[in-house]
C-alpha cells in the first residue's frame, strides 16, 4: 500500500452517541447534525461542527464515524460491556499525493471513558471488524487508531 508524500486537503468529524433529537447550528460558522439509525425515528448519532460547505472527505469522515460508532454500540453489547454516555469518534480523512496517484489515508480517535484499556481495544477493534466502512476500505486505505480512556 502506498503512503501519502504530501495531503493535500483534510476533512475531519467529531461524532458521539446521542439520544436528543435536536438539530442545532454550532459556532464559528460550523453545522452539527444528528443523524439516525436506518428503521429508527430517534437520532443515535451527532456529526458536530462541520463546516458549512463540507469537502467530500469530511463527507466520507462523517458517514464512517456515523456507522463505527453504531457498531461499537454493537461489539460493547456483544462483549457485555457497558459503555459511558460521552463515548466518540474524532476522524480525519487526508486527500494527498504520492508522485501521480491521489490516496486517502484515516486516523480515529476513539473516546471510551471509564474502560481500562485493554477492554476500549478490544471493544474498537470489534467495532472495526464489523463495520462495512471498515471492511470496505480494508487493505485500501492507510488507517490508525488511537484508543483514549480518558
Amino acid at each position: 500500500m502506498s503512503k501519502i508524500d504530501k495531503v493535500l486537503v483534510t476533512g475531519k468529524t467529531h461524532t458521539t452517541l446521542s439520544s436528543s433529537g435536536n438539530t442545532s447550528r454550532g459556532h464559528n460558522g460550523n453545522l452539527d447534525i444528528e443523524l439516525s439509525t436506518p428503521g429508527s425515528a430517534k437520532t443515535a448519532h451527532v456529526f458536530a461542527a462541520t463546516q458549512p460547505h463540507p469537502t467530500a472527505e469530511q463527507l466520507f469522515a462523517g458517514a464512517w464515524s456515523a456507522c463505527y460508532i453504531a457498531a461499537v454500540g454493537l461489539a460493547a453489547k456483544e462483549l457485555k460491556v457497558t459503555l459511558a454516555a460521552d463515548v466518540s469518534v474524532d476522524i480525519e480523512i487526508d486527500l494527498g499525493q504520492t508522485a501521480n496517484a491521489y490516496l486517502l489515508q484515516a486516523r480515529f480517535d476513539v473516546r471510551l471513558p471509564g474502560l481500562s484499556h485493554e477492554v476500549a481495544c478490544a471493544v474498537a477493534h470489534a467495532a472495526d471488524q464489523m463495520c462495512p466502512y471498515s471492511k470496505a476500505t480494508r487493505g485500501n486505505i492507510d488507517v490508525a487508531f488511537n484508543v483514549l480512556t480518558s
